[in-house]
């Protein structure tokens, strides 16, 4: 049980709609990430735990959906994950066929993100009645693989996520750890949103059809006529979304 976070922020400043801080935490090893807290964060804000695809970093989180959540008052905490970001050029070490190395890697991931979200709730900026998690590609399943076990996460957005793979010769192997079916029933009571691209060559839509039937209700798939990457406009609808699911302190998700 982590009894104590520590916190070195780096840098702090203004920007529109609230505050940026670059920043690490840590209870072992330093975590960097972007906190973005609204203005006036007085009553405490809700928070989302932003986490990004492979081989991307945390400023491709805060500076697009933790950008926008900042305009609805909502704040987050987007973290660079092992192997990215600041943390070294080392995302092709994650390679399936390195099934120890992944395992670890996998593991020291869910363990930094579940510490990120508890850093989120106790800053005194932030309700941790009101907590929720945007995950984009691997971050989706990252995200997901949270909720499933953490029932302080209220809401979950998934973008460009799905079920893994078929018929992969790994894909035995892979989800006898990672099995996005089994923990989106995990969620079960709690709002959720899928965001898929029908033109999305890295996670298929096959892939999203099958997580999204899997998964109890309340939820919501939105396509959208593109790729991997989503357009702005979805970005806006995400933050819309959350913010709305986030409502007012002590609301019932």
């Amino acid at each position: 049980m982590v009894t104590q976070i520590f916190q070195n922020v780096r840098e702090e400043r203004s920007v529109r709609g609230g505050r940026r801080l670059t920043l690490t935490y840590r209870d072992t090893d330093e975590v960097p990430a972007i906190l973005l807290i609204p203005t006036p964060s007085v009553p405490p804000a809700g928070a989302a735990l932003l986490l990004h695809g492979y081989t991307s970093r945390k400023e491709d989180m805060a500076d697009t959906i933790g950008r926008t959540l900042l305009t609805h008052g909502v704040a987050s905490l987007a973290v660079d994950l092992p192997l990215h970001g600041e943390r070294g050029d080392g995302a092709d070490e994650m390679t399936l066929p390195n099934a120890v190395d992944l395992l670890r890697h996998w593991r020291a991931a869910l363990e930094e993100a579940t510490l990120g979200l508890r850093y989120l709730a106790v800053r005194p900026e932030v309700d941790h009645g009101r907590l929720a998690v945007i995950g984009y590609s691997l971050g989706s399943y990252l995200g997901l693989a949270l909720a499933a076990t953490d029932p302080a996460i209220g809401a979950v957005v998934l973008a460009a996520g799905g079920d893994l793979p078929r018929g992969t010769p790994f894909e035995a192997m892979v989800r006898r750890f990672v099995d996005p079916v089994a923990a989106v029933r995990q969620v079960a009571g709690r709002p959720l949103l899928m965001v898929n691209g029908r033109r999305d060559t890295t996670v298929r839509p096959d892939q999203a059809e099958r997580l999204y039937a899997a998964a109890p209700d309340p939820k919501e798939i939105r396509w959208y006529d593109g790729g991997h990457w989503l357009p702005p406009q979805v970005v806006q609808y995400c933050a819309e979304w959350l913010a709305a699911r986030l409502g007012e302190r002590n609301a019932s998700f």
